[in-house]
């Protein structure tokens, strides 16, 4: 049987409330949801970020393996969920108009999953962002990655005006590749890269796609977006 909760003075408790939700509502994106069947896409709040880094520690991709352009998930499994903290609190603290990173946390029949994001500069000129995405290990291939890009590239081209949504990958990063094909992205060009991998650094391919409108494929599941007007302020769409 649980403790008893020990009574509180009513005053405090509507004090606390208060400053939570005014903290909560401080977070970029803070309200909006996006729904496509088990998957909903919301913003990474601090609440999240406790089992996020857990779940970044039980790994997100083979030892010898380095999907990601930064390779932060080579930090011992027992630094990364503070890792993964100030990362976000980073990216909220250089949210702008001009340059602005929105991060946004998968969860799967409710239970967070991985974050899906996209960075921009200059949005209000180009209407283009890149995605970025990671999902834990127990959550790969089942779907949940093609679900939480596809979901995102419907907020950006239906309620964020975007005229095109670019990624990259690796030549390796056959995962990665497949989802893009399967949300409609192309091909637009390949550079050599390098990259820390296995504890050395190699030369590799690196693949840029792009995604414009009339190509998404919105798959089966509607994609349902609630929440977006504070956002689209933030960001200077009015």
């Amino acid at each position: 049987m649980s403790d008893p909760v020990a009574p509180t003075d009513s005053a405090d408790s509507a004090d606390s409330a208060d400053s939570a939700h005014s903290a909560h509502s401080l977070v970029p994106g803070a309200g909006l949801v996006v729904r496509a069947g088990r998957l909903e896409l919301r913003a990474v709040t601090d609440d999240l970020l406790a089992p996020l880094g857990a779940l970044a520690a039980r790994g997100v991709h083979a030892p010898d393996a380095m999907p990601f352009l930064s390779p932060w998930s080579l930090a011992p499994a027992d630094e990364l969920p503070l890792r993964v903290a100030q990362y976000h609190w980073g990216v909220r603290s250089r949210f702008s108009p001009q340059a602005w990173t929105l991060e946004l946390a998968a969860l799967w029949d409710g239970e967070p999953v991985g974050v899906q994001a996209v960075a921009t500069r200059d949005y209000l000129l180009t209407r283009t962002g890149e995605t970025g995405s990671w999902l834990g290990a127990a959550h790969q291939g089942r779907g949940i990655g093609t679900a939480m890009r596809r979901a995102l590239c419907v907020l950006l081209v239906d309620h964020l005006d975007a005229a095109e949504v670019t990624s990259t990958a690796y030549a390796d990063s056959v995962a990665s590749l497949a989802v893009s094909r399967k949300v409609g992205y192309v091909h637009d060009g390949t550079s050599r890269d390098v990259r820390t991998r296995a504890g050395r650094q190699e030369a590799v391919l690196l693949h840029r796609l792009v995604l414009r409108p009339e190509r998404l494929v919105r798959g089966d599941a509607p994609v349902e977006v609630r929440g977006v007007a504070p956002l689209r302020r933030l960001v200077g769409l009015g």
